[in-house]
């Protein structure tokens, strides 16, 4: 596995890393079982970095990572957590909570969760609006000299708000969704970002499954499976978006890839200083996962994917009209 550094002042970590999210939480049933078994794998292939949040699953998926970590070398993980968003009993979300005094009482029970004296990158999975980055970033930074957390990075937040944080401590890496169909960031966050020699953890390379190229039409959805509700899975725009995905798989049988490998190595592509987080809930998904990182894509390779996926292609937003309103990095 080759490693790559996030940013400037963050850490080295596996060129892939593994996003927890679905083990526990939003696209429906998970297997617990094969969910630990998933992540000894990914950790047995040289994969370090793992993306949770205290939210996830209401704290299911940091005790999942703690079980599956049990035993392991400590060493050998980065555990990057998100923070802040609020759950209620039933599994509604009720805003979000960046000020101090929450952040350090978010951070006091994922280490508990957790099972570890620190946390290698804590972020807030998105900006609290009555409360200035500034303080929030300022409370992760008091926890980073108490030593529970080693590094900061920030999620889904547009240029303006990375550069003032960055004003107050030095950022690892923004999480944001970044994949051939959500190309957003390229206009001004990206070369912000790389200004500030901070580095990009890529969610969503998937589009949450659409470039998998295993999605049909007519798949149903489970009770809490947000797909559910994401424009791009919505009837009209889920046609327009598989005839891109079948574009797409010309060009991965061509290179002997798969449809998920291409759009996966596409966006390893763009940069050194980009990490993809990959969504595998399954040992299986997991090694098509790793198989993006066994080949490189030549020039000529590129100039095919962008002609059968050109930015801006993708139908729908890539959340519903609430979501969307709440992401800083769409303001």
């Amino acid at each position: 596995m080759d490693i790559r550094e996030l940013g400037r002042h963050g850490p080295a970590v596996s060129a892939l890393g593994l996003g927890l999210v679905g083990m526990s939480d939003l696209y429906g049933p998970a297997d617990e079982a094969e969910s630990v078994a998933t992540i000894h794998a990914a950790l047995e292939a040289g994969v370090t970095l793992f993306d949770t949040g205290d939210f996830y699953g209401m704290g299911h998926n940091e005790l999942l990572l703690r079980d599956a970590l049990r035993g392991r070398n400590r060493d050998n993980a980065v555990i990057s957590v998100k923070f802040g968003a609020l759950r209620d009993p039933d599994g509604g979300w009720a805003g979000y909570d960046g000020r101090p005094a929450a952040v350090k009482n978010f951070a006091a029970y994922s280490l508990r969760r957790l099972g570890t004296d620190h946390i290698d990158i804590y972020r807030p999975s998105r900006v609290d609006p009555a409360v200035p980055i500034e303080e929030t970033v300022g409370a992760i930074a008091e926890l980073v000299k108490a030593g529970h957390v080693r590094h900061i990075g920030l999620s889904e937040v547009n240029a303006e708000t990375l550069r003032r944080a960055a004003a107050v401590h030095p950022i690892s890496d923004l999480q944001i969704e970044y994949s051939l169909l959500s190309r957003g960031i390229e206009d001004e966050i990206l070369p912000t970002a790389r200004e500030l020699g901070i580095g990009i953890t890529a969610y969503g390379v998937l589009s949450r499954g659409l470039l998998s190229g295993r999605w049909q039409a007519d798949r149903a959805l489970g009770a809490g499976d947000f797909r559910g509700i994401s424009p791009r899975f919505q009837a009209g725009n889920l046609e327009r978006n598989l005839r891109l995905v079948e574009a797409l798989r010309a060009v991965a049988e061509r290179t002997g890839a798969t449809v998920a490998q291409l759009a996966i190595a596409w966006v390893a592509a763009q940069g050194e200083d980009i990490v993809p987080l990959v969504g595998a809930r399954t040992r299986e998904r997991l090694a098509e996962s790793l198989g993006a990182t066994g080949f490189p894509l030549t020039a000529d390779d590129l100039a095919e994917i962008e002609r059968a996926v050109p930015a801006g292609a993708a139908a729908g937003d890539r959340y519903a009209a609430p979501m969307m309103a709440e992401l800083d990095s769409e303001r």
